[in-house]
């Protein structure tokens, strides 16, 4: 059988157009299909299968390489970035005893990414439009009160707006070698730089339940100090965009009956609350 039986037609058509080589596996998610591949260097290709992805696909163009991945080919649909080759990991650095190192790359990452660039913003998704999640499932669940609450609050407050990774955690920022750590897979945003930093809180968790970290007892406290020092965010005010964000993904996990996602959103919810007093 021919290596490309089992690519969609949509991705075989890129690997001509742009002269690819195959170098691994198709890997499909709920949004995109990613290929490894090869022209002159090592790169993923990835095909966007929903139309949010687009918004993601324009923010990693505008940045041009700073601080996030290279991109190497573009079209409305597809992007052929350069591949992460190194072999560092910000979730095993975490899980190893390192994590406090973790976040400081994490927030090192985020702050290039907010720096101003001199050249007009790609479309991006309004981070109110964002929450409207929250603020649907919060009617039903009283779990979700006080966060939609809270994200009304802060997103009717919004200061320090700008283009927005919206989904910058550990397994989203990678060791490209020489080129440092960059960040990869934006959701696309436009709103308040904090809502960025809300990720690091729950993560790696999230993106492995066996292995709670985010969750321990004095974790989120020692987080909310570098974020603090390095990001300059009063620490109430980090602590409130907490509560909205994990508001806002316990709501998507509850939306796909994912009830193990749901609880590590809320325990960390819950914590940030009890440091609030609300």
């Amino acid at each position: 059988m021919n290596a490309c039986d089992d690519i969609p037609q949509e991705v075989q058509e890129l690997l001509s157009a742009w002269t690819l080589k195959l170098d691994g596996s198709l890997m499909t998610t709920p949004s995109s299909w990613l290929l490894p591949v090869r022209r002159e260097s090592l790169a993923i290709l990835k095909v966007a299968r929903t139309s949010d992805e687009r918004c993601g696909y324009g923010l990693m163009k505008w940045w041009d390489g700073d601080g996030a991945a290279r991109v190497l080919a573009s079209s409305p649909n597809a992007l052929l970035i350069e591949r992460a080759t190194g072999e560092r990991n910000l979730a095993r650095m975490a899980w190893s005893g390192e994590d406090d190192q973790a976040c400081k790359i994490l927030c090192e990452t985020a702050r290039r990414l907010h720096v101003e660039r001199d050249r007009a913003l790609p479309e991006l998704h309004p981070l109110e439009a964002w929450f409207q999640p929250l603020f649907e499932l919060s009617q039903h669940h009283s779990c979700l009160a006080v966060s939609a609450a809270t994200a009304r609050h802060l997103l009717s407050e919004q200061k320090s707006i700008g283009p927005l990774h919206g989904d910058l955690h550990h397994e989203n920022v990678l060791d490209f070698g020489a080129r440092g750590w960059l960040a990869i897979d934006p959701h696309g945003l436009l709103g308040e730089r904090s809502f960025d930093y809300a990720n690091i809180f729950t993560n790696p968790d999230l993106s492995d339940p066996k292995r709670p970290l985010a969750t321990l007892p004095g974790r989120l406290e020692a987080r909310l100090r570098i974020v603090g020092q390095l990001a300059g965010i009063e620490p109430s005010h980090m602590l409130r965009w907490v509560v909205a964000w994990t508001g806002l993904s316990a709501a998507w996990f509850m939306g796909d009956n994912d009830e193990t996602g749901a609880a590590i959103d809320l325990a960390i919810n819950q914590t940030a609350c009890g440091l609030l007093g609300i």
